[in-house]
């Protein structure tokens, strides 16, 4: 028997919608979040050896990633081998083009696709209710890739609806060139409010729905974490400005930061405000369409 091979895309997210809600007994805080994904990918070709030795070996092109247990591929890999009864030699390449600590769910969205095409490549028939149960242990953005591409996420990430999002816009995404730790997010806006602002009621409604409209996703549009992170990183609030003012019908902070995105009407706009970004030597731009789940094929 030969080498089996899976190559899995795996999309990039942005939080259309970010609140931040009351602490939980485990010391997590609860969230309230409408997720879409947005068409900058990272790749991953998925290899199985059949009759080798039980292993995993994975390959990354991007230097600042450890390519071993601390890495989420590496760990879902071996949670979805754990559970299989058979002797399995796994070789995993990864190509990263998803900033690290930017906000975007590059780790998680590779955590759900490693467990997606291992379930894709070993014949699994795992039900979504199974793999989230194993992406919830690698983050709490995991879960939310299996039901791409629109979703309203809340508790700690666990708790998905898919929504379907009508219209079309483009995203543009800039990342100014460092990241921000998602923990030292959480602190800072711990820090800086007085109290805990509660779930509107039109967001409350919205929550309950499976079809909205792009149109009234712009008008609720917030992120608790821009308050805070803008006072560490004024550059954040700058780049907001300017995304406004080169035509985004909104701007927001994805995740705890650190990139920033723009939602455009249109392809054309999206890219004219791109190309203004990307003179800056020190930022990543990205005009990208808003796009789907992860997609597999036979690589």
């Amino acid at each position: 028997m030969n080498a089996i091979s899976l190559r899995v895309l795996t999309p990039a997210k942005v939080n259309l919608i970010l609140r931040v809600l009351e602490r939980r007994p485990d010391g997590f805080h609860a969230i309230w979040s409408l997720m879409h994904t947005v068409g900058l990918e990272d790749e991953l070709t998925l290899t199985i050896q059949p009759g080798g030795p039980r292993r995993i070996a994975l390959r990354c092109d991007h230097t600042a990633l450890a390519a071993d247990q601390t890495n989420l591929v590496y760990r879902a890999a071996q949670l979805v081998l754990d559970q299989v009864d058979r002797t399995v030699d796994l070789s995993i390449t990864l190509t990263k083009r998803i900033p690290l600590g930017a906000g975007l769910g590059g780790g998680s969205s590779d955590a759900a696709a490693t467990i997606l095409g291992l379930t894709r490549l070993l014949e699994l028939d795992w039900s979504v209710e199974r793999m989230t149960e194993i992406g919830q242990q690698l983050g709490s953005d995991v879960p939310f890739f299996f039901l791409a591409p629109a979703a309203s996420v809340a508790g700690r990430g666990e708790q998905v609806r898919p929504v379907q999002v009508t219209g079309t816009r483009w995203i543009v995404l800039v990342n100014p060139g460092f990241p921000v730790e998602t923990k030292w997010a959480y602190q800072q806006l711990s820090a800086s409010r007085t109290a805990v602002r509660p779930l509107s009621q039109a967001l409350q409604q919205l929550s309950r729905r499976s079809v909205l409209d792009w149109s009234e996703i712009i008008q609720w549009a917030e992120n608790d974490f821009e308050g805070p992170v803008f006072g560490q990183h004024p550059v954040l609030a700058q780049i907001k400005h300017q995304l406004l003012s080169q035509g985004a019908e909104v701007a927001l902070l994805s995740g705890s930061g650190a990139t920033m995105f723009g939602v455009f009407p249109d392809q054309a706009g999206a890219e004219r405000a791109a190309a203004v970004f990307a003179r800056d030597p020190n930022m990543k731009a990205y005009a990208v369409p808003t796009a789907g789940a992860p997609v597999t094929s036979v690589a």
